[in-house]
């Protein structure tokens, strides 16, 4: 495959890139995501090796996305992922907005399924640790800001519908109405920890105006 990759790309060296991926697109293809961002993948690749995505995001989730380029790449980033080391900040617009500017939600997390309406994640003290720190960048926009500890399935989606605040949009934890209304705005990689690789991706140009301090 030849041509320009079709979406920004925030960060790139010899073994890792950092890209922005937009909502809609599935990381992985899947039964009802055949097109996925694995099909424009080689357009990051070389001859020696193929590009692959190093974590995921939800088809509905925008931002920044980490991508192997390497071997070498792919075992660093393995390894800041796997040990927690990653630093990776969201940003929603929630239907309501929490009762405080700011705080911190510890909910464990488990996945329940049935065949008839499939499967969610759900807060159960018997899940795996979960811990979100979260506060509000624009009360009027309802716009609030999360920095998850933990990297459980939908950890944000559930815990900001388990504060009583959903995701606008959410179709599996809120009202389902509307575009969902989560991105990964940041994303800090300590690969080397004197020269950590830090970005950020722009908001979608769909989102509603607000005014909004720079991540922190």
């Amino acid at each position: 495959m030849t041509g320009a990759f079709p979406f920004p790309v925030l960060h790139r060296s010899r073994d890792v890139a950092v890209i922005a991926k937009p909502a809609g697109l599935a990381v992985h293809p899947g039964p009802r995501t055949p097109h996925s961002l694995e099909d424009v993948l080689p357009l990051l690749s070389s001859r020696h090796y193929r590009a692959v995505a190093a974590h995921r995001l939800d088809r509905d989730t925008s931002g920044c996305l980490a991508v192997a380029l390497s071997p070498r790449g792919a075992k660093a980033l393995a390894r800041i992922f796997g040990e927690g080391l990653a630093q990776k900040t969201y940003w929603a617009v929630l239907d309501a907005l929490p009762a405080t500017p700011s705080g911190t939600i510890a909910a464990p997390l488990a996945k329940i399924s049935s065949k008839a309406a499939g499967w969610r994640m759900v807060v159960d003290p018997a899940g795996k640790p979960a811990i979100t720190h979260w506060r509000v960048l624009d009360a009027d926009a309802r716009l609030v800001e999360f920095r998850p500890e933990t990297g459980r399935t939908h950890q944000i989606r559930v815990h900001a519908a388990h504060m009583g605040c959903p995701i606008s949009g959410d179709p599996m934890y809120g009202k389902g109405i509307g575009p969902m209304r989560l991105h990964a705005r940041a994303l800090v990689l300590p690969i080397d920890p004197a020269a950590p690789i830090a970005v950020e991706a722009a908001l979608p140009a769909d989102w509603p105006g607000f005014s909004a301090p720079e991540s922190q």
